[in-house]
């Protein structure tokens, strides 16, 4: 859908339209994103296309039609969501009554749609869409429903509720994460996700293959995902609202399954990227404290020698997205080799698939967390887009990401990484592109993006992180803001060394210093702006806190669009006053011609009760409703006495 052409627009030159902006603007603006994670979404910001100034005000271009924003996939979107939320705290039976009520609207959808030969075309796309939404809420619901079952019924189910001792046989399905625990220099505690395949409480085994999460301590970091294992521990049930089915506290370290070896299982580029992992922190172990910890989290993910103290002075100032690789990281090196190709006069379809081949080698490197396959699966939609020449379609990139990730894994609904993740691309795709817009034609366009990128994504992530943390970080857009130069530098220099370390490793290590300088300046950014008065503040928590940061949020927004429209501002609050005139005046006549004497007629517009201008004297006073004639009562003077009106006497005449 397009707009229409407006008269006296002025042609642009801007290099920034053109089918070639996707590759162009990815790796400009995407350093200023306030969530790494959502920086895919700041490269369709170089789709919209630069505007000439008009009495301060931008004008698209005549010969570039502006696009609409399409909202055809928000709605399965969200019923996709709602069906992946409703698996994680519904019985099977209630998602099985989902399932069936939603593919009987749909077929009553889609036969509404084919008999209605009449209906208009918009009406009929309605309901199509509506119809394909349910069927993918339903398949996202039966799947659901498979976890809901291991949960709730079964002897897998009554030993997590009697919390019993169990041997059992695991599979690693995700990296190891460290747990904080408080007075602890290092990290002694480990959370690592895993699947059962086979489950031994009180001499009975039971296969079944359902997901719990491993509380362990020496050793399970040391677990890549795809090993095999056994543990022995105890069941506990998992959080309500979770999607694992069980938590099982490790007592040992974990042990060889059956007769192999304890890596056995594992598949083999996930041994090697761990390798890589290990390998890079060991070679940037030359580099300052603050950046020999930081720069292979914003590389490889790895955080294990990352600074308690700095990693506290992030989380203060809103920048823990940058201590660990996520969406940015995808958006970056997709931006790159994007240019890469295109820069080799590669055509379409080679660079996408160069590309594609690239971003799955990284993400393989860095690991499946949720907001790097939403990022490596909208990266890959919209080069599909980009090889068919199609492209500024972010909104609908992200529907479908968001579409095909529930439909995978449903367990990511409930998710908030996942879900900061989508809010942060979300705002930047369309709340960044129109501060960009309503920013004066004088500001550059890269000045624009740096402060509308991170402060959209902020807007929209500010109510949910004060669900998790509740605070207010003060300095969080001014951080970012001073950080979002250095980060492209420290993920592109960054990542070109994991190679160069099997190949060349002296020109890794050069590498590495280079984006270790940068990497110091992103934590002397973080120390500095963590350092400064009132730098975290409390808020409230729960629903209210939330509320209140909905409210602030839309405040900042009116904020912003009142502060760089100072002219619409002035016009605005001119037709207002006009209007609120305009219409004191029409009930001043109202009352003035409605108001009635008692003998039935309509008394003079001077006779209305209540306070008047008296004439001549510029003052305000009482006029009172007396036969019509309305005298003002005439004062005893201070030298006279008051005449006393004599009373006659009972009986008198």
């Amino acid at each position: 859908m397009t707009g229409t052409r407006k008269p006296g627009q002025i042609r642009s030159t801007h290099p920034g339209s053109g089918n070639s902006s996707f590759v162009g603007s990815t790796g400009g603006r995407l350093g200023a994103a306030r969530l790494g994670a959502a920086r895919l979404g700041a490269a369709q910001l170089g789709e919209h296309v630069g505007k000439k100034l008009r009495g301060q005000e931008r004008i698209a271009p005549s010969d570039t039609p502006r696009r609409r924003t399409d909202v055809r996939l928000a709605l399965p979107a969200l019923l996709v969501w709602g069906a992946a939320v409703a698996g994680v705290w519904f019985s099977p039976v209630v998602l099985l009554l989902v399932c069936c009520s939603s593919l009987l609207v749909a077929a009553f959808l889609l036969g509404r749609a084919a008999r209605g030969r009449t209906l208009a075309a918009g009406r009929r796309s309605f309901l199509m869409t509506t119809a394909i939404a349910l069927m993918l809420a339903a398949a996202t619901a039966s799947h659901s429903a498979v976890s809901s079952s291991q949960r709730t019924d079964g002897p897998f189910a009554e030993a997590v509720a009697s919390g019993r001792s169990v041997v059992a046989v695991l599979e690693v399905t995700g990296s190891p994460r460290a747990m904080a625990v408080p007075g602890s220099s290092g990290s002694g505690r480990w959370s690592v996700p895993a699947q059962t395949q086979e489950v031994t409480v009180s001499g009975q085994i039971i296969r079944t293959r359902a997901r719990l999460v491993v509380m362990g301590g020496k050793g399970w970091g040391n677990l890549v995902p795809g090993q095999v294992v056994r543990a022995a521990g105890k069941l506990k049930p998992a959080d309500p609202g979770q999607e694992e089915a069980a938590v099982l506290a490790a007592s040992l370290s974990p042990g060889a399954a059956g007769s192999g070896t304890l890596g056995s299982g594992a598949r083999g580029w996930e041994v090697v990227a761990k390798e890589l992992r290990g390998r890079y922190v060991a070679a940037a172990a030359f580099l300052a404290h603050d950046p020999a910890g930081l720069l292979p989290g914003m590389v490889t993910g790895d955080t294990s020698a990352l600074d308690e103290g700095l990693n506290a002075s992030m989380k203060a100032v809103g920048m823990t997205h940058l201590t660990a690789v996520s969406g940015a990281n995808c958006s970056l090196v997709l931006g790159a080799l994007l240019v890469l190709a295109r820069s080799l006069r590669l055509p379409r379809v080679p660079a996408a698939g160069l590309a594609l081949a690239g971003l799955g080698m990284f993400v393989v490197l860095v690991g499946p967390d949720a907001s790097v396959l939403r990022a490596a699966l909208m990266g890959s939609i919209a080069l599909a887009s980009l090889a068919g020449g199609r492209t500024g379609r972010g909104l609908s990139f992200l529907c479908l990401a968001v579409m095909g990730l529930l439909l995978l894994d449903p367990g990511l609904g409930t998710s908030f990484g996942f879900l900061l993740s989508v809010l942060a691309t979300l705002g930047i795709i369309v709340l960044g592109r129109k501060m960009i817009d309503w920013t004066p034609a004088v500001v550059p366009r890269w000045a624009a993006a740096a402060g509308a990128v991170p402060l959209s994504a902020q807007l929209l992530c500010g109510p949910v992180i004060v669900l998790l943390q509740p605070q207010f970080s003060t300095y969080s857009l001014l951080a970012n803001i001073l950080a979002a130069p250095l980060v492209a530098p420290v993920t592109l220099l960054g990542t070109a060394a994991v190679p160069l370390l099997v190949f060349a490793p002296w020109a890794a290590t050069t590498l590495i210093a280079v984006a270790g300088t940068f990497s110091a300046g992103v934590a002397g950014t973080a120390r500095m702006t963590a350092g400064l008065p009132g730098a975290s503040l409390p808020w409230p928590e729960g629903i209210f806190g939330l509320a209140t940061m909905v409210l602030l949020s839309v405040l900042t927004l009116a904020g912003v669009w009142l502060a760089v429209r100072p002219r619409q501002v002035l016009r605005m609050v001119l037709a207002l006053h006009a209007r609120t005139v305009a219409m004191l005046e029409r009930v001043e006549r109202l009352l003035r011609t409605t108001r009635e004497q008692p003998n039935g007629q309509r008394g003079p517009a001077n006779s209305v009760r209540g306070l008047e201008g008296a004439r001549g004297h510029g003052r305000l006073r009482y006029r009172t409703k007396i036969s019509g004639r309305n005298p003002p009562w005439p004062r005893p003077k201070a030298h006279e006495p008051k005449r006393s009106r004599r009373t006659p006497p009972p009986g008198g005449t």
